[in-house]
């Protein structure tokens, strides 16, 4: 019979932090679990920003394929801004109903591309038991009505479903996901819910995501952390502890462990909306600009200070403006240039993106930022680096498009035709 697997995300969690971490055993269990298993370095997709890398992690899919283009974006079929909640100020700025709606329900129930299968509807269509705990790509097969009343519609997700206490497919005395963030409180639901899963082997399959490293490595940068970062490990070991121990966890589940994104300290504010008269859709590390005339606009950024590299499509091509020279990318490339040229194939990202500088950050539609802290986005290798760890699941994959595959090989279920390309 097959082990279950459980994939663990630490949202924002550098290999620099986690390999440090693992030799100082300041993150027991997270030690544990590198010594029992295979562990390197991976990559993440681009832009790299929470909604699309947790995506490609839930898909297999790059942008290209899976749709979602960024925190901030265009909807050209409804000719609105699109936010799923760069900062509070983002959130009212862009109209707060309308956000909660586009992060909560929207992204999966209409921004997600049907052309993308997440490892939940591949799972459950085969007859196993998937379970996910508060990750925001969570599209799945059951209906489920919100704890809240009215509060937003009905979602589909897994069999078992977790949703920072808004949704709850079970009753399992879980305290409340959002009460001090700062605590740790968002990890703290997780760890209550997935011992109550794990007493009960509840699942074949259980995607649990961590998000609070990622937000006080935003506030105090990814090297001041480290506190966050005990919590999250605090969560991990309740997974082993409601097992028995860390030797019955393993003979039950196998484990994968990674993050979705680097992070990376930043120190500088841009404004890109400063630069080109054009829409903006600019958040963290990374922007979009849609216009009518992408070559020019790129070229302008690409000078502007600040902006590392300038992508663009013209016709059937794109291309990339960096150090004063120009290369044509393709989706088949190595490196940052395929992930680049993935990035802007989606049909929904801007007609140009940008990368930013190593310590710039770019201002948010409020104008907000993380300078003095940690952010991400770019296609720089300490926003593009992650921690990739296999513990019974085979060889680690080289990046977070390779984990949906290796999760589906696990329980001999066919992966989508896409991830061969990816």
């Amino acid at each position: 019979m097959t082990r279950g697997l459980i994939l663990v995300v630490i949202d924002g969690l550098t290999p620099e932090v986690f390999e440090d971490a693992v030799e100082c055993r300041s993150a027991p269990t997270l030690a544990a679990l590198h010594d029992a298993g295979t562990y390197r370095r991976a990559v993440s997709t681009f832009p790299s920003l929470t909604p699309v890398c947790l995506a490609t992690l839930a898909t297999g899919a790059h942008p290209d394929v899976h749709g979602i283009p960024h925190l901030v974006w265009y909807h050209r079929g409804e000719h609105r801004l699109v936010e799923y909640g760069s900062s509070f100020g983002a959130l009212r700025a862009a109209g707060a109903r309308r956000t909660i709606r586009d992060a909560i329900v929207d992204m999966n129930a209409r921004h997600l591309s049907r052309d993308a299968m997440t490892l939940f509807e591949s799972l459950e269509d085969s007859g196993l038991m998937a379970a996910a705990v508060n990750t925001p790509c969570y599209r799945g097969r059951t209906r489920h009505l919100p704890t809240v009343p009215g509060f937003v519609r009905p979602v589909e997700g897994p069999r078992r479903f977790f949703y920072y206490s808004l949704f709850e497919s079970d009753v399992t005395g879980a305290p409340l996901a959002i009460r001090t963030r700062t605590g740790g409180s968002i990890d703290a639901y997780a760890a209550a819910v997935g011992r109550w899963l794990v007493t009960r082997d509840g699942f074949d399959f259980l995607f649990y995501y961590l998000p609070d490293y990622d937000y006080a490595s935003h506030a105090l940068g990814p090297g001041g952390a480290h506190e966050a970062l005990a919590r999250s490990d605090r969560a991990v070991g309740a997974l082993a502890e409601a097992a028995g121990g860390i030797d019955e966890f393993l003979e039950r589940y196998a484990v994968v462990v990674c993050s979705d994104h680097g992070q990376t300290h930043v120190d500088r504010v841009v404004r890109l909306q400063d630069s080109v008269s054009d829409l903006v859709t600019a958040s963290n590390r990374a922007g979009m600009v849609y216009t009518a005339d992408p070559r020019q606009v790129a070229e302008r950024l690409a000078r502007t200070d600040g902006v590392d590299i300038a992508l663009f499509r013209e016709g059937d091509a794109s291309f990339a403006l960096r150090d004063g020279g120009e290369v044509e990318i393709h989706r088949e490339d190595a490196g940052w240039q395929g992930r680049a040229a993935r990035a802007l194939a989606n049909p929904n990202a801007g007609d140009v993106i940008v990368s930013a500088s190593a310590g710039v950050e770019f201002a948010d539609l409020a104008g907000r930022h993380h300078a003095g802290g940690g952010s991400h986005g770019s296609l720089l290798d300490g926003d593009s680096l992650v921690p990739m760890l296999a513990v019974g699941a085979g060889s680690p994959p080289g990046d977070i498009a390779g984990v949906a595959p290796l999760v589906l090989e696990h329980f001999g279920v066919q992966a989508p035709a896409y991830a061969d390309a990816a």
